[in-house]
């Protein structure tokens, strides 16, 4: 679009008042945003409330200068990705969203083109901020093996169970030829997309904008509002055909973003964890209410992949599997150790009377299984048994 169209866009995104959902019935009485600005006081007052008509009567104040910040993010990129913001009816914009209930007036999207529209099926994987061990563990190992069965991951950046996701779909996309396929992962983000939140995952969404794209409906500037983040949810579950839970509290966001994926008739998923972990009440929630419990990415490309043309071969996955290998080539089922650890967190003590093994020996062995990431040391002088990807 050029500069004027641009303009007329951000005015109505920007109109105080004027939500997304009564901008729509304006483009729909009247075509274009700058069809709208043409209108008179009455006529806008026949689609919205006067104090709206009112507001669109004059130009946001910062309308300049974010229409300025928005054309040279546009125009003046230095960093090779491909920037563009798609609106309602444009070619970009993604399809599926437009069957959900409150579709994004404006997309920002910054990364792989063409555009999600034209992209192959997605799946969501949401979770705790701050995950267990096991629980990014398997983030990981899903996305990875979805992404290696031609499947987008879709997530929303944030630490924890999103950045695991995100982090295992690039690692899946190394092992396909470059033109397999050119995106790995989707980040729907709730900030402007002039910064990166956390600043934590600054080079993980580069590497996402290398091999996947990053998308968010906020204007250029957005810092990050605790309210925009459940808000962009609805795009996260409409982007994709089924969202997986890894782990959740009782009142996780990631939640709602079942709740919305359930809503929008998409397939919900979660993996059980332990009876006492808070991390997994949620997902327990999630399945009591008719999720489908899942312990491999292979259950849920089964339900997955009548809605697609995906491939359908699948790296074999078992969770928590003895004979999976340990980086060393050494097979779980070799470990005394990993056995008596089991899947919860576990003192030393506790280990000690499992095993049967000396204190010396047993730090011994838990060190080397740290070291080639079969275990984690957790606070309070914890282990607790990791998956191997």
């Amino acid at each position: 679009m050029d500069r004027d169209e641009l303009a007329a866009w951000l005015r109505l995104k920007l109109t105080p008042g004027v939500g997304d959902a009564s901008a729509r019935k304006l483009l729909s009485a009247f075509g274009l945003p700058q069809a709208v600005f043409g209108q008179s006081f009455q006529a806008l007052h026949q689609v919205v409330t006067s104090t709206q008509a009112a507001a669109l009567q004059d130009a946001p104040p910062e309308l300049d200068e974010q229409t300025e910040r928005t054309w040279r993010w546009l125009n003046e990129t230095t960093d090779g990705m491909t920037r563009r913001v798609a609106t309602l009816g444009d070619a970009a914009y993604p399809a599926t969203l437009l069957d959900i209930e409150d579709p994004p007036l404006l997309l920002y999207m910054a990364g792989q083109l063409p555009a999600p529209s034209a992209a192959p099926a997605a799946i969501a994987i949401v979770g705790s901020r701050n995950p267990t061990p096991q629980g990014e563990a398997h983030a990981h190992q899903f996305a990875k093996a979805f992404s290696q069965a031609g499947f987008i991951v879709v997530s929303g950046l944030a630490l924890g169970i999103d950045g695991a996701a995100h982090a295992g779909a690039l690692a899946g996309a190394q092992a396909r030829a470059p033109d397999d396929g050119p995106w790995a992962t989707i980040a729907v983000v709730g900030t402007g997309l002039d910064r990166v939140y956390p600043s934590k995952h600054r080079d993980l969404a580069h590497r996402i904008a290398r091999r996947g794209l990053l998308i968010s409906e906020y204007p250029l500037g957005t810092p990050p509002l605790s309210a925009n983040f459940p808000k962009r949810n609805r795009i996260i579950s409409g982007l994709s055909l089924g969202t997986l839970v890894v782990e959740a509290a009782l009142k996780s966001g990631s939640l709602i973003t079942a709740r919305l994926a359930s809503e929008q008739g998409k397939e919900v998923f979660a993996i059980p964890g332990s009876i006492q972990a808070a991390q997994a009440r949620g997902c327990h929630a999630l399945i009591k209410q008719g999720a489908r419990l899942v312990e491999s990415p292979e259950e849920v490309l089964e339900d997955l992949r009548p809605q697609t043309g995906a491939r359908t071969e699948t790296p074999v996955f078992v969770a928590g599997s003895d004979q999976s290998t340990t980086g060393f080539g050494q097979t779980h089922s070799e470990s005394v150790v990993l056995g008596a650890l089991g899947f919860d967190p576990v003192g030393l003590d506790a280990l000690l009377a499992r095993t049967g093994l000396d204190a010396a020996r047993l730090q011994a062995e838990l060190l080397e299984l740290e070291l080639e990431g079969a275990v984690a040391r957790l606070p309070g002088g914890l282990f607790q048994r990791q998956g191997i990807g």
